[in-house]
């Protein structure tokens, strides 16, 4: 006696079926991949404007257990990101020690860097910048060329006094527009390349003149009425160098940095 079988029959996908899924698969990889790079660069702009924030709380208990004096600790450079935070290193609540030089850690911390900042090793994993103007007289600052401004000329010895003084909020007249600390690598909105208020990367053009790409993208600011927010380069006052560098811009400490 006989058994009936039922023949199943599978049709396997075409050439053409499986062309069709991968072109699919490969619009939607370039439509969302931009989209998750985009979101990841987010993160990275907000983890960096909260560093800046809590840097600026730092200042600010700083300032109270100094009679409102901002930092100055007579070395002209103190601006660079490897030196200015020695001073704030008891509010910055870090299990971090200097190493016996005013330039070099002994460990890093998430706190001081900016997760797109690749220059940062260049700072001792440092991100930001302390504006010199809150602790040189404009009247020195306006003097100064970018090399004379990088290389922590003018401020020791006798013959110095008064290139490094101690400046208190009462100084400040334009706090919400006053830049007290910001990144140096404009790392997040920029078209090209990263670059510093000084332009050519992270540098200069040779000849310490001004690269053309200074103007260009935007960074994140702390004022010093302590917010932070990230501006175009475009929107900052030109320094008497025609760079967006809070460092040397007019007037100083009595001055503002936003147009």
């Amino acid at each position: 006696m006989g058994h009936n079988r039922s023949v199943v029959t599978r049709r396997a996908f075409t050439l053409i079926e499986l062309l069709v899924v991968i072109a699919i698969i490969a619009i939607l990889a370039a439509i969302l991949f931009p989209v998750f790079a985009k979101a990841k660069e987010s993160a990275k702009k907000t983890s960096c404007l909260s560093n800046l924030k809590q840097l600026g709380t730092a200042f600010a208990l700083y300032q109270a257990d100094e009679d409102d004096a901002y930092p100055n600790t007579g070395e002209s450079n103190l601006w660079g990101g490897r030196r200015f935070r020695w001073p704030l290193m008891p509010y910055l609540a870090l299990a971090m020690k200097q190493n016996g030089t005013p330039n070099k850690a002994s460990s890093s911390s998430p706190l001081l860097y900016c997760p797109s900042d690749a220059s940062r090793l260049g700072y001792d994993d440092t991100s930001y910048a302390y504006a010199a103007t809150f602790y040189r007289p404009y009247e020195v600052l306006r003097t100064l060329n970018l090399q004379q401004l990088n290389s922590g000329t003018g401020c020791a010895g006798a013959a110095n006094a008064g290139k490094c003084v101690t400046y208190t909020g009462t100084n400040v007249e334009f706090p919400s527009t006053k830049v007290m600390l910001f990144e140096w690598v404009n790392a997040h909105g920029y078209v090209g390349r990263p670059a510093g208020p000084w332009g050519n990367g992270n540098y200069t053009v040779p000849g310490w003149i001004p690269g053309p790409d200074r103007w260009e993208g935007s960074r994140n600011l702390a004022f010093a009425d302590y917010h932070a927010k990230f501006i175009p380069a475009s929107r900052q006052v030109a320094s008497h160098l025609d760079t967006p560098d809070p460092n040397v811009t007019p007037n100083g400490i009595a001055g503002t940095d936003l147009r």
